[in-house]
């Protein structure tokens, strides 16, 4: 479709979200009728799990949106890579379906002083190749993600000072101050354990399809052929009865186009899939008497990350008229059709881990409804703004470029000047970790997650010197930099809001939209882990037949 240009003159919400869906219907496709459109999502109640299957399955084929880069787990830190490595590879702690912790390869943490973390390791555990767990392979797990090593979860390991053998099965960590995100993400691939033996072998193509994979997880990796599959079979040996596979063979195609996904599942071809945004076709999915839907909670969210340190998108109120310009109930309804909850803060509801009474006072604090007037006066008090604003768009996403349809209205309803520019698929990627792929423009969409159910999680990205800030924005550090370091969760939490409060204004990035997760499983299985807690819980564990 060719891009919608909207009048420049003053929009009312109806207006912008009038022209919105006048945008999106010019689009046309199979999706265009209202009838055919119509999604029935309870995003009140979104799942964590799905009836427990009963019957042994020979084989369930599951589809990745890609095909993953490695299966290290410290190198997994996207979708594809984590819904393999969570059945195969398992951290010192565990989350569950609720996006709680239990104990893991770990039976107990203790915890003798705020810097001191003491790991008894599990009895009776052994890897894929039969040999026993030990506490010499959980301290190399552990500290191969600290320094240099690459790991994508360095961030949780900086104040690591050391972590030593202390016991037969004792490991015991020792941080350089407090930092209570360490242990919350010992329940995420960065407590995942891996064979020392295997790995030191393996080198650099470890976890890759040269590299030999060994873990101790209820699925054992079978044969990865690139461009084409991986296969994983059952763990006859697996430690904990209460997750041993039902499923004898699971296969992982990389089906990337979501429509050619979506006929897979409707023809019965795949069994299954998670998604983000709204997938191509998620009416005729929901109609379909071959696939279940379940929606699931979610820490995911949709969001504008700002890139530029230069043009009006520097000025943080040229961001804040914009974001309060910006009718999030609207793209919810229309861009989201109706699977997605309006966001005035960067983290909602399922991330409320503690002190959910604290939390909801302060999101209650926030509106998702746009206010044009309140928009006008602040970008008034910015000054002229001449330069346009550049946003990156995902090419062939229709979430991305009608989101960027808002975008454009809420901008013209303002007095901004808001441009696209398209960027293929497969360089999207490159905007996270290059600084040469986010010149020429001032910011991008993207889907993003904390890691475990604490708003400090995604928060801390906007400290100093972490990798989630494009633009240097650090005007919360004083109070993320203490709640760090502060393990009394009232006061904890009480820095996290006031955090909250600068950011929110400050808009280093742009709230837009809580995202379930949605889960399709055919008919003939049930038991898929419903909740976001699939990209590090053994989800496929659960699954069986269905009589």
């Amino acid at each position: 479709m060719s891009r919608s240009v909207f009048p420049r003159k003053i929009l009312s919400s109806a207006a912008v979200l009038a022209a919105t869906a006048l945008a999106l219907s010019a689009c046309g496709g199979s999706n265009s009728k209202p009838e055919a459109s119509k999604v029935s999502v309870d995003l009140a109640n979104l799942a964590t799990t799905t009836p427990r299957g009963t019957e042994a399955v020979d084989k369930v084929a599951w589809n990745l949106p890609y095909e993953p880069l490695s299966l290290d787990p410290m190198l997994g830190f996207n979708y594809a890579e984590n819904t393999v490595t969570a059945n195969l590879c398992e951290s010192l702690m565990r989350m569950t379906p609720e996006l709680g912790t239990e104990p893991g390869l770990a039976e107990s943490v203790s915890a003798p002083d705020d810097t001191t973390r003491v790991y008894k390791i599990r009895a009776g555990v052994t890897f894929w190749d039969g040999s026993p767990l030990t506490a010499e392979d959980v301290a190399y797990s552990l500290s191969r993600q600290t320094g240099n090593g690459g790991s994508y979860f360095a961030d949780y390991f900086l104040n690591v000072a050391s972590v030593k053998v202390t016991g037969d099965r004792e490991v015991t960590v020792k941080l350089s101050k407090p930092d209570v995100l360490f242990e919350q993400a010992m329940a995420s691939a960065a407590g995942a354990i891996v064979q020392k033996k295997a790995a030191e072998a393996g080198g650099k193509a470890f976890g890759t399809p040269q590299g030999k994979l060994q873990c101790t997880g209820p699925f054992a990796l079978d044969k990865w052929t690139p461009g084409k599959s991986i296969e994983l079979s059952k763990n006859p040996a697996y430690w904990d009865s209460k997750l041993a596979p039902l499923v004898k063979k699971l296969s992982f195609s990389f089906i990337a186009d979501e429509s050619t996904a979506v006929n897979a599942l409707r023809s019965g071809d795949i069994d299954g899939q998670y998604f983000y945004l709204p997938p191509a076709g998620l009416s005729q999915l929901q109609q379909s008497d071959k696939v279940t839907l379940t929606h699931g909670k979610s820490l995911v969210f949709w969001t504008l990350a700002a890139t530029s340190k230069s043009g009006p998108f520097a000025n943080p109120k040229v961001r804040e008229a914009l974001s309060l310009a910006i009718d999030r109930n609207a793209l919810a309804k229309v861009v989201f059709q109706d699977a997605a909850i309006p966001a005035p803060t960067l983290v909602g509801p399922d991330y409320w881990g503690y002190e959910k009474d604290a939390f909801a006072k302060a999101h209650a604090g926030f509106s998702a409804a746009p206010d044009f007037e309140k928009a006008k006066k602040i970008l008034a008090e910015a000054g002229p703004q001449d330069g346009k604003i550049v946003l990156g768009v995902q090419g062939s996403s229709a979430v991305h470029e009608q989101t960027a349809n808002v975008f454009q209205a809420a901008g013209t309803a303002i007095g901004l000047k808001v441009e696209t520019k398209v960027i293929p698929v497969e360089q999207f990627g490159n905007l996270y970790f290059d600084p040469a792929a986010r010149k020429g423009i001032d910011g991008f969409f993207t889907t993003y997650y904390g890691n475990f159910a604490d708003p400090l999680d995604v928060y801390q990205i906007f400290r100093t010197g972490a990798h989630g800030d494009y633009i240097g924005w650090n005007d919360a550090d004083a109070q993320l930099n203490k709640a760090v370091g502060t393990t009394d969760k009232a006061e904890r939490a009480k820095l996290t809001i006031e955090a909250q409060k600068l950011i929110t204004e400050g808009n280093p990035r742009i709230p837009l939209a809580y995202e379930p997760n949605t889960l399709v499983q055919s008919k003939r299985i049930s038991g898929a882990t419903a909740s976001f807690a699939y990209l590090y819980y053994p989800w496929a564990a659960t699954i069986g037949g269905v009589k």
